[in-house]
């Protein structure tokens, strides 16, 4: 076997497994990412999987990250597009509360799962999740007071806004997954121009 083939099937390899253990986490929690795990629903050995790892954590970070690249070009990526201000901050809620109703996991939005399975436990994943929480707040944040700056809100105080904004986010992804309730979806548009203080 070449090495660029050995290459080629070994970042092929790297991609199977993390796409795998995303799927495990949305349903299960990154505490449900272990070695044996993977390897049985994977078909591989244990020495396999932990020769792309290492270790547990190390596949549970690479899980975290896949699904934060999947928020970041759906969500931020997507709403990107629009003005700075209002109409971003509007479409980043949009895009945010679609990414939460129709992320192609089996149990939902692992970002939103593990800010309550590790928010008491330290560590490296601990870190990650609270790091990714700290820039979406931030995000949120600048284009609510771009907006307020612009006009297009009335004198909000930016924290509050977005302290009630992300808390959205949490309602609406309990109430899809654990109660099948679609028309939460519906519930938290209205709640993200309420909390705006524009028209319902």
């Amino acid at each position: 076997m070449s090495p660029r083939r050995s290459a080629v099937e070994a970042k092929l390899t790297y991609t199977t497994i993390v796409a795998r253990a995303t799927e495990i986490a949305s349903e299960e929690g990154l505490e449900g990412v272990t070695i044996g795990r993977l390897a049985a629903d994977l078909r591989m050995s244990k020495s396999g999987v932990l020769g792309h790892f290492g270790a547990k954590e190390s596949l549970q970070l690479a899980a975290l990250r896949h699904a934060l690249r999947m928020f970041e070009q759906q969500v931020v990526e997507r709403a990107g597009r629009e003005q700075p201000g209002l109409p971003r901050l509007l479409a980043l809620c949009e895009a945010w509360i679609d990414f939460l109703a129709t992320v192609d996991l089996p149990g939902g939005c692992v970002l939103t799962a593990a800010s309550t399975e590790f928010d008491g436990k330290p560590g490296q994943v601990h870190d990650v999740v609270a790091e990714a929480w700290a820039g979406w707040r931030e995000t949120l944040g600048a284009e609510v007071a771009r907006a307020v700056t612009d006009g297009d809100l009335p004198e909000l105080e930016v924290e509050q806004v977005v302290f009630e904004l992300v808390a959205i986010g949490p309602a609406v992804n309990q109430a899809l997954q654990l109660h099948g309730d679609r028309d939460a979806v519906r519930h938290a548009h209205r709640a993200v121009r309420r909390t705006l203080g524009l028209s319902s």
